[in-house]
């Protein structure tokens, strides 16, 4: 099994990018949405760390923006409370895809997180900032400035990455760049 990953700028179309493989991917944006609307443990934990912050079942989004925001030590509890039920979940994404050719990571803070493997084959999505801001005023995300406060460089992403697919939001494009990088993997395994 082959892992991919899709890295890029919030709004370039990584999520996007990454089902047009057509191989099982693993969105933890998903996953953690699943956590914060199902997970009463997770939710139990939260509340007892924030208690000031966390106050009804489901937890909302906006509550953890509030906590952060006042205290950064608040994103490290949320991070630990988290981030161990999404690998889980990703471990077992994988364990259960292990027969597949490839299987794409969608998860935004990667890198960050220190959660691809060497052997991971990084694809940056690129994007221009015009088209990225528009659509992140068209699903009305305001939490993209704050959240891009915990990303590492886009240039540093783009430098790492094996392949860039220039994502200009056209069908055409991007299924003509992901399969030339599938046949460009598949010729050098």
């Amino acid at each position: 099994m082959i892992r991919l990953a899709t890295i890029g700028d919030i709004g370039s179309g990584k999520t996007y990018v990454a089902k047009q493989f057509g191989y099982p991917v693993f969105n933890a944006d998903n996953e953690v949405s699943k956590i914060y609307k199902k997970d009463r443990k997770c939710y139990k934990n939260l509340k007892k760390a924030l208690p000031n912050y966390i106050t009804n079942f489901p937890i909302k989004k906006n509550e953890l923006k509030k906590a952060i925001l006042s205290n950064q030590i608040n994103l490290k509890k949320i991070e630990k409370i988290i981030h161990p039920e999404v690998q889980r979940r990703m471990k077992k994404f994988v364990w259960k895809n292990k027969n597949k050719k490839f299987i794409i990571l969608d998860i935004p803070l990667l890198m960050e997180n220190k959660i691809n493997k060497k052997k991971d084959i990084l694809i940056f999505v690129d994007a221009k900032k015009k088209d990225i801001n528009k659509r992140l005023k068209k699903r009305r995300n305001k939490n993209y400035k704050f959240l891009r406060k915990f990303q590492l460089p886009i240039e540093f992403k783009k430098k790492k990455a094996d392949f860039i697919i220039k994502n200009n939001f056209s069908n055409n494009s991007v299924k003509k760049n992901v399969k030339i990088i599938i046949k460009k993997i598949l010729s050098n395994a």
